[in-house]
């Protein structure tokens, strides 16, 4: 399935709730955010039939995210759920990895095919400044043992200015140890995002080239975003950037979301979304409400702009958190 642009829509972010058991200060308050009720969050049921929906336009790839995904009780499950769907090819994960050691075995039990793992920090202290809470043991223990489980695992690093801009080297390190692919991603102006300064990728990279000269480009498959991608000699995984303020990459946008409470937005940054909740829910038998959400879904990618405008922060109409749209 193709937008306006031409460019071909093929993945898809689901947010399956909007709680959080951290509070990391560019995502989400200290006191939290009026959470949605429960009856208008979707029902793990109403995500498959829209997952159904996505698959029979040509959306094969699934990214499910929160809030913290595996706060939510039966998460595991619809991993399985969408993995059993026709058409589809990939179920993946992202979490801040508190839970996920706890759940690691349902998860793959569920042909979970890879995990996405936050983390800013391998500093204790810096971990509670960060996120308001003592869990970096929990995390570190998660990651290591998804990897000796064999599953696909990447770190997603946002690095702040005066909090932990000096780790890029011992986070990068992660990658040497370990096959896991480190990526470091700028700061979105999004939410509490536009109050933090973040550092650009281009900054890291340069530090990177002067301690690991023989640092180069990787043009092999990594997965289904728009980092870029780097390889460092001696070095068991590798090194990602999305640079989504500093280095514009929407020519080669392939996705759509889905909030948690229904809403399908064609771009991060903008406040339009398509309703899908009401067909759900609404009458009519289940064949015409498939082709109903099928149609919303073409909408919705219909109105994806050609860019977004993250370096124009007075045009950014989205006014929701990060936490309320999903990472």
């Amino acid at each position: 399935m193709k937008d306006s642009f031409g460019r071909e829509i093929n993945y898809m972010r689901i947010s399956i709730t909007d709680r959080c058991n951290l509070r990391c200060g560019y995502c989400m308050p200290e006191n939290g955010i009026e959470l949605a009720p429960a009856k208008e969050i979707l029902t793990l049921e109403e995500i498959v039939r829209v997952c159904q929906a996505a698959a029979g336009l040509g959306i094969h790839r699934f990214k499910i995210t929160g809030g913290e995904p595996l706060a939510r009780t039966g998460c595991p499950e619809l991993v399985g759920m969408i993995k059993k769907i026709f058409g589809v090819r990939q179920v993946t994960l992202t979490t801040n990895g508190v839970l996920l050691g706890r759940h690691l075995d349902r998860l793959l039990e569920n042909s979970l095919d890879g995990v996405n793992i936050s983390l800013d920090t391998l500093n204790e202290k810096v971990y509670r400044q960060i996120t308001g809470f003592d869990e970096l043991p929990a995390v570190r223990d998660s990651l290591e043992r998804a990897v000796e489980k064999g599953l696909r695992v990447k770190i997603n690093t946002v690095l702040q200015k005066g909090v932990n801009d000096g780790e890029w080297m011992s986070l990068a390190g992660l990658a040497k140890e370990m096959p896991v692919d480190v990526r470091f991603i700028e700061m979105m102006p999004i939410g509490l995002g536009k109050k933090s300064q973040g550092v650009s990728g281009k900054e890291v990279l340069l530090n990177l080239k002067r301690e690991y000269p023989g640092i180069e480009p990787d043009d092999t498959f990594h997965g289904n975003g728009p980092a870029t991608y780097y390889r460092i000699p001696g070095f068991a995984g590798g090194i990602g950037f999305i640079s989504a303020v500093h280095r514009r990459f929407c020519e080669s946008c392939n996705r759509i979301r889905l909030t948690a409470k229904g809403e399908l937005k064609p771009c991060l940054c903008y406040e339009t979304f398509v309703d899908v909740k009401r067909a759900l829910r609404g009458p009519g038998d289940m064949e015409k409400k498939q082709e109903g959400l099928k149609d919303l879904i073409r909408q919705a990618v219909s109105r994806k702009p050609e860019m977004h405008c993250f370096e124009t922060e007075d045009q950014i109409t989205e006014g929701r958190q990060m936490v309320q749209i999903g990472g």
